[in-house]
């Protein structure tokens, strides 16, 4: 997902730390973000939220490169990601085109015994 403009990504300490003192502390949001230096206080709560809800895993690395194209330096694996992509465009080529062709009946022997008469 893209980040909005002028986002900041807070380090995972001070998450950790901001957690801690909102859910065992008792500090409220405000308290946090200014102690932190954090822009929206609202973040704080979102945090704690999704802790509740994924505990340790949601400081897990979730930007992972699934999906994504790989490095150039890695010639293999960048190799096999091309040949996908261009199996993948021959085929949508393919189905664009009997697309195509099926609109304006061309490329189809639609012959009838009317027709051959």
């Amino acid at each position: 997902m893209a980040r909005r403009k002028g986002s900041k990504d807070y380090p995972e300490g001070v998450k950790r730390e901001a957690i801690r003192l909102y859910l065992e502390e008792g500090w409220t949001t405000r308290e946090i973000a200014e102690r932190y230096a954090i822009r929206n206080y609202d973040q704080v709560s979102s945090w704690a939220r999704k802790y509740k809800k994924e505990g340790e895993g949601m400081f897990a690395n979730k930007r992972s490169r699934c999906g994504r194209k790989p490095k150039k330096e890695d010639t293999t694996t960048y190799i096999a990601w091309l040949e996908m992509e261009v199996d993948l465009l021959k085929k949508f080529h393919a189905e664009l085109r009997q697309g195509s062709l099926a609109k304006r009946d061309i490329g189809s022997l639609k012959t009838t015994e009317e027709n051959t008469k």
